[in-house]
This record gives C-alpha cells, structure tokens and sequence, in this order.
C-alpha cells in the first residue's frame, strides 16, 4: 500500500439511534412501504440520525413529507431524548398545519413510542404507525435523506463543535428543500414540484 500511495480509510463512528427494548405499546404498520401520496401533510415519516464533533455527538430528528420528500420540520440536540423528536415534530405541525388524520410513520423506537410523544400525535389528531423491528426499508425514505445528507455534505467534514455540525445541517435542508433535484419527483426540487403540483390542481 505505502508503494502504490494508498491510505487506510478508517471506519466512521457508529452510535445506536433505535431503542425498542421497551414496554410502550407498538403501533402497526399502517404505511406498509406505500410512499407515494397525492397531496401535501398526509404522510409524514419521522427519524433520528447521529453526527460525531469533537465535541462529543449530536443528534438530528426530522420529519419529511413524503408527497414531495421535504423536510418539513427538525431539531438537533446533544441528547437523543424524547424532547428532541417533539421539538421535530412541533415545527412541522405549526409550519403546515395539516388537516386530522395525518399519517405519522416512524421506526419503534422509545422516542416516538413513548407516551410523551404519543399523546403529541393525539393531540395533533395524527395517526401512529410503526416500522417492523429492524426493518430499515419500512421509511426508505427517510433513510435515503439521511445518505443524501451524509454523503453529499457531511461524509468527510471534521466537526469541532456541535454549533459548526448544526449550522451545516440547516444549510443542506435549505439546499435540499429547496434546490436538490429527486428522481422520484422528475427531476425537480421538493418546493419546486409542490409549487407546480398545487398550480396545476388549482
């Protein structure tokens, strides 16, 4: 290797993100895979990821729309606790105010099944629905963000701080909502094709 220049690529960190070693009911799984929706705030799946500083981990929860895959709410923490997936799903409800009956689909995790965050969803007339246990492809969506944002922008970036890992995150949801093209949306933004759905059912 030292002859030909080649250098070791080392193995990022890895922390657990799902907990469902816990005793709060389970919801079923209502989505079953089905991601595509006709309109805008009448699915959102919900997700937590991880990001290594020097400063010690920091956690992002988000909530996508899964009509036009736009990050419709998010929050970032050094804790992965209940409170950072409320503040997620706190932003999105008061930025699009969707009609009752919204489907929220997350993974098992003690963080979305506990009843704190249960009795969000209740309040906010919205439908739990879970994925099966270890089950990644049940919000395929929300995965493929997560690759996106970590391939695309934070893959090879050495954070100091958790303040430098944040401001980086909120710039890539700007540019994603915004600007970043999607195949499953014929090649255009997600803001872009909600504009253009919407104008053309009107």
């Amino acid at each position: 290797m030292r002859k030909c220049g080649l250098h070791v690529k080392k193995s990022r960190r890895y922390t657990v993100t799902t907990d469902s070693r816990h005793s709060y009911p389970i919801a079923a799984n209502v989505l079953d895979r089905q991601f595509e929706t006709d309109s805008p705030n009448t699915v959102w799946t919900a997700d937590i990821t991880y990001i290594w500083t020097l400063e010690g981990w920091v956690y992002l929860a988000v909530v996508m729309d899964l009509f036009n895959r736009q990050i419709v709410g998010w929050a970032i923490d050094k804790r992965m606790k209940a409170q950072l997936v409320i503040n997620a799903l706190t932003m999105a409800y008061w930025r699009r105010k969707p009609s009752p009956g919204l489907l929220h689909h997350s993974d098992r995790g003690s963080q979305y099944a506990c009843t704190t965050y249960q009795k969000h969803l209740k309040d906010y007339t919205m439908i739990p629905s879970m994925s099966r246990k270890g089950d990644c492809w049940d919000n395929a969506p929300m995965e493929r963000f997560f690759r996106s944002l970590k391939s695309e922008r934070l893959g090879y970036c050495r954070f100091t701080s958790r303040d430098g890992a944040k401001a980086e995150v909120l710039d890539y949801i700007s540019f994603y909502n915004a600007y970043r093209l999607h195949s499953t949306l014929g090649y255009m933004s997600p803001m872009d094709y909600e504009k253009i759905t919407l104008l053309h059912a009107a």
